[in-house]
């Protein structure tokens, strides 16, 4: 005797929401690189020394949210799961920081770091000085190049890392309650 039931495919699982956690954050991270390249490379916004220090966290929570993703759904030991979150946390809240010091520069706030104010390269023979200052495109870390809605790109990178830790945090949790 066969009934409806034995004909129905499986119930799915639910997905894991640790694995959700870690596939937001690499989401995060990868359209925040996205936006970096943009301003960079489509509105020749060139980035300052603390612009490009800040994009590290991206490239570390990327491919490490991708791999904790992977991990939580094979259902890997959620002590594993658990240290990847906690770095995704460290990396964001410390490029929450680093975003801090970087907007409080640009309201002058405080002072930056020295090579904020330019690289110094080698500038050839003295014949082709001039020529070379006059091509060279200082990009300080105390001037904002653009804002929206009074935050500068500074700013905004601090509430995307907030965003990313509190995902994080979230990862943890939800892999603390999957523990058996």
């Amino acid at each position: 005797m066969t009934s409806a039931a034995a004909h129905s495919p499986p119930a799915r699982r639910a997905a894991d929401p640790a694995a959700v956690a870690a596939l937001a954050i690499a989401a995060v991270a990868a359209a925040t690189l996205a936006g970096a390249w943009f301003f960079q490379l489509v509105l020749d916004i060139r980035p300052c020394p603390l612009c490009l220090e800040q994009r590290y966290a991206y490239y570390l929570a990327l491919p490490l949210a991708l791999v904790v993703a992977f991990a939580a759904a094979r259902g890997a030991p959620r002590q594993v799961v658990l240290a990847g979150f906690a770095v995704l946390l460290l990396a964001a809240l410390a490029n929450a920081w680093l975003g801090g010091y970087h907007a409080g520069v640009e309201w002058q706030f405080w002072q930056g770091p020295t090579d904020c104010s330019g690289p110094v390269a080698d500038l050839g023979s003295a014949g082709t000085l001039l020529q070379r200052l006059d091509t060279v495109k200082v990009i300080r870390c105390d001037e904002v190049q653009w804002r929206f809605l009074g935050l500068s790109l500074a700013g905004y990178n601090v509430l995307i890392s907030l965003l990313m830790a509190l995902i994080a945090m979230w990862g943890i949790v939800s892999a603390k309650r999957t523990v058996s």
